[in-house]
């Protein structure tokens, strides 16, 4: 019988939770953590490619050891760390990792292929399944990285998403470098921020080709050339895989947040958690809602049956907000008042799964067999 496994990254450690899936009860799941006790995990992957069953990775931030890379095969049972850094800068970057913001596995024609975000902002793969990690010099020899700068959390290259047509088509995005795509598996980037405003540049130069403080993009289950994208303020939609861009978030009660998610199968549907303001970064009117678009963002439908009614001040961040790929789709959010949140029918009823947890990072669910 298939679970759901439901992984928690926080800032002290990682906590995992399963349940069958057809359980629909907070009851039917149990928790188990924290594994990496007292380290920051700041990214997860479920890698389910493997044919000896799926491996978790895990990007974890110890304070005193430093980033490192983990994996398990036996989900969570047993960790391995790679007796050397597996994500490391060669030394005439002259720079080093400061933490790991993404780990994505690669294409489902490439089994062993996994790649990883950092910050600083680059794009490393690894050809051995998140053992060792290469740095990806395309990306990282752009003649536009000289003029990125880091964003309020640092200049971490954040998503990593593989087209499922041709997994040598990627698009990353940076904060604040924006977004680029390769059709040619890293070796030359472009940006495709067309459209896309920089709200917190003077006016004429609102419109940059890179610079855009971009959140977090996803790619849509049924047209993999529309993507949306979620910046320092603006919910957009690209059509033409990021060539172009069109604002989607007028009806949102605000259009700043940080993370956006695609249905798993479902062409035009996807969800938002609306911040209140940069300056504000509580959820918006105080509420506590996620918002679903199901027509690409021509309008958007606020869901709250079963969160909470009273004023909340619990914001999500970028990679706290996922899917776990099942029919009907779950949906899962945690947030920085350490409370965890899942629907089991794609957002329309949800129930608390946990509370009291640390700081709440990244979310990610996966159907396991």
């Amino acid at each position: 019988m298939s679970d759901v496994l439901l992984a928690v990254g926080t800032r002290k450690g990682l906590f995992l939770a399963r349940r069958p899936v057809g359980g629909r009860r907070a009851a039917d799941w149990e928790f188990d953590g924290p594994h990496f006790n007292a380290q920051a995990v700041y990214s997860v992957a479920l890698d389910t490619r493997p044919a000896s069953g799926p491996r978790i990775l895990v990007g974890g931030d110890s304070s005193h050891w430093g980033p490192s890379v983990f994996h398990s095969d036996d989900l969570g049972s047993t960790w391995t760390e790679p007796p050397a850094p597996a994500v490391k800068f060669p030394q005439d970057t002259e720079v080093s990792l400061e933490r790991v913001w993404q780990l994505q596995p690669g294409g489902a024609d490439e089994p062993d292929v996994v790649w990883a975000g950092t910050e600083p902002g680059a794009l490393f793969r690894s050809e051995d399944g998140g053992v060792s990690f290469e740095l990806v010099r395309g990306l990282w020899d752009h003649p536009t990285r000289k003029d990125w700068v880091p964003g309020g959390g640092g200049l971490g290259l954040h998503t990593i998403l593989i087209d499922p047509r041709n997994a040598r088509r990627m698009t990353v995005a940076v904060s604040t470098g924006g977004a680029y795509r390769t059709g040619d598996a890293g070796e030359s980037w472009e940006p495709c921020n067309r459209g896309v405003e920089a709200v917190f540049l003077p006016e004429p130069m609102r419109f940059p080709e890179y610079g855009q403080c971009v959140h977090k993009v996803a790619r849509d289950a049924e047209d993999p050339d529309r993507l949306y994208l979620q910046n320092h303020w603006g919910v957009y939609r690209s059509d033409d895989e990021g060539t172009n861009w069109t604002p989607i978030g007028g009806s949102l009660p605000s259009d700043f947040g940080f993370p956006v998610v695609s249905h798993p199968r479902r062409g035009g549907v996807a969800y938002v958690f609306p911040l209140n303001a940069d300056s504000d970064r509580v959820p918006a009117e105080r509420r506590c809602r996620v918002h679903r678009t199901d027509d690409a963002g021509a309008s958007w439908q606020e869901l709250g049956a079963g969160l909470p009614e009273s004023a909340h001040y619990g914001p999500v961040l970028r990679d706290a907000m996922c899917t776990d790929g099942a029919d009907p789709a779950g949906i899962y959010f945690g947030n920085r008042n350490g409370e965890v949140f899942a629907s089991p029918d794609e957002g329309e009823h949800w129930r608390q799964l946990a509370g009291h947890l640390p700081d709440v990072l990244c979310v990610r669910a996966a159907v396991v067999g």
